[in-house]
């Protein structure tokens, strides 16, 4: 009886966890369509309910209703199971994070985390292969080599920061920075070079050459529409969410407070503002940052924690 009741308990938890997700993801569309809209000195959506509150749920219907084209020379199985598996890997890694100490914790968090971000590439790719469409696989192509180039250096961020703590576990950074500031000014170079990379690895702008719309009209999805589109939709932005919370808990180590919530909220508008005012880089400008300045210094910062660590290890 008791492990039914706890079975019970996970499950209520996953399920409130997914609505919650969803809902904010909902809102975080209309909070990019807004801050875009002042941005470009217009208003956004303002016309669903109050002040367009509701639009993003309007927007969300439209879609799942909207009339599919069963298109001819598409590749049936990946075509349809892209989408899917890449909304249900968004959710892995949401259900991955851990909800108090001794509810998902776990104990080799970052390998997990390593591997659900690299399935990413994997899904983009088979979402332009299976489209057969000369648009797609560009975009899907370019995914690829922009997604590996910058997952290399957040991987290895990633692992300079767990290095600190010298845990795989992600609840250790709650307990590492517990009292005080968090690892943020200590490691401020740290701090921008992850935030270059997430960026990257969202494909956001200035690095989102997988949907340049000015010579791949929409990239990788352009053959995607109704329920398809919107499974892509929701994991792109859940995704924000998602690298918004890793951040605030690696560099600020707070879990679900007031502070998190700032950061996550900081770290998502933050992302909108700089696609509102910065244009596309050419993409050799893209690979030549990412493999001369950004592995360099990665890997610079890398070897001081490793020489500090060992001098640590000796005077004890």
């Amino acid at each position: 009886m008791l492990f039914v009741g706890d079975s019970l308990f996970i499950f209520l938890c996953l399920l409130m966890l997914i609505l919650g997700i969803l809902i904010g993801v909902a809102f975080l569309v209309m909070l990019e369509r807004k801050l875009l809209g002042y941005i470009q000195d217009r208003k956004g959506p303002n016309k669903v309910m109050m002040l367009g509150i509701f639009q993003p749920f309007s927007d969300a219907i439209k879609l799942f209703v909207k009339e599919y084209i069963m298109l001819m020379k598409i590749n049936m199985l990946m075509y349809f199971m892209s989408p899917m598996v890449g909304f249900f890997m968004s959710l892995m890694l949401m259900m991955g994070l851990p909800l108090s100490e001794n509810l998902f914790s776990m104990n080799m968090f970052l390998l997990y985390m390593m591997s659900c971000l690299s399935m990413g590439v994997y899904i983009i790719m088979m979402s332009g292969w299976a489209s057969n469409s000369n648009y797609s696989m560009l975009g899907g192509v370019r995914s690829v080599a922009q997604s590996l180039s910058y997952e290399v250096s957040m991987f290895l961020i990633f692992f300079v920061m767990f290095f600190y703590v010298e845990s795989f576990k992600l609840i250790d950074f709650l307990k590492y920075q517990d009292g005080y500031l968090g690892f943020w000014y200590m490691n401020a170079m740290v701090l921008v070079l992850l935030f270059i990379s997430m960026v990257a690895e969202l494909n956001r702008m200035p690095f989102d050459f997988i949907e340049g719309e000015s010579e791949l009209v929409s990239g990788f999805n352009i053959e995607y529409m109704s329920g398809g589109f919107t499974l892509i939709f929701l994991s792109e932005y859940m995704m924000i969410l998602i690298l918004g919370i890793l951040f605030s808990f690696i560099f600020v180590g707070s879990m679900f407070s007031i502070k998190s919530v700032l950061v996550v909220m900081m770290f998502s508008i933050l992302v909108i503002w700089i696609r509102g005012c910065f244009p596309r880089l050419r993409y050799d400008s893209l690979m030549y940052f990412c493999w001369y300045y950004i592995l360099s210094m990665i890997m610079l910062n890398l070897l001081i924690v490793f020489i500090f660590k060992y001098m640590l290890w000796l005077n004890m």
